[in-house]
Parts: C-alpha cells; structure tokens; sequence
C-alpha cells in the first residue's frame, strides 16, 4: 500500500470514529458502514419506532438517515462542513427491513460542496431521493471538541 493510500485510510478510519460520537444517530439505530472522500454509505433497520400512524417509515426518519449519510460524506476531506441547503423526495413508502443510504459528491470547491443521498430498501427499491449542499469550514475536524 502506498503512503498516500495509507494515509487515506487513516483518514477515514478517523472520519468513521468521529461520527460514532453522533448521538442522534445512534438513538434512531442508524450504523455507518463505509466512507471514503466525498462518498458514504448507512443503513438503519426499521423498528417500529421509525413508523408513522399508517405504518410506513416517517419521513423524519428518512430524511434524518439521509441527513447523517450526507453529513459523513460532506465531512469526508477533514473539514468541518455544515448543511445550508437540504430537500428530500420520496418514491415509494417502507415498512420492514434494511434501509441503506448512499451519498456521493457532485460538486466540490473550496467553499462549497453538493450531494446526492439515495435510499433503498432491502429489495433494493428507491425510496428517496436526498440533495444536499454544505459549506465548507476553513476548520479541521480534528480541532473540534
């Protein structure tokens, strides 16, 4: 493996510790499963918690899986990046099952980057369509308490 490689390991490795810390993402089950520059995947098992009055997954729910994965992969250079734009559209409802999340970068420049966040369900259904757009911090990550 080449310096630079390793290097980029570690960074991510320290990007996927850092979002443990997330406690709303821990409270709603939603579990980080990859990272790597300007990409990110999650997942969260449906629990009856997630489910609103007619029994499909709240939009809420939706949207905050796609909000932590669009966070992950934002955050992906090392600097503190936060939300300033993020919109949601849902295909089609879920009620059981596996929802995986997966963010990947469209645009990125010094100050602003964009993303697209789709979320399937375990037959692989389009569940929602996220985009997001974040401001990109001059702070690092690793300065942040």
């Amino acid at each position: 493996m080449s310096s630079q490689n390793f290097n980029i390991v570690i960074k991510m490795e320290f990007i996927k510790n850092f979002f443990q810390k997330d406690k709303f993402a821990q409270h709603v089950g939603i579990e980080l499963l990859e990272v790597e520059p300007g990409r990110a995947k999650t997942s969260m098992l449906i629990k009856e918690e997630h489910l609103n009055a007619i029994g499909s997954v709240h939009g809420g729910a939706l949207f905050t899986l796609a909000d932590y994965t669009f966070a992950v992969a934002a955050n992906s250079y090392g600097n503190v990046t936060v939300a300033i734009n993020a919109n949601i559209s849902f295909m089609k409802s879920a009620k059981t099952g596996m929802l995986i999340a997966e963010a990947k970068e469209i645009s990125l420049n010094p100050k602003l980057s964009t993303y697209t966040i789709d979320i399937y369900d375990s037959n692989q259904d389009l569940i929602a369509i996220f985009q997001g757009m974040a401001y990109r911090k001059k702070d690092q990550i690793k300065n942040i308490n």
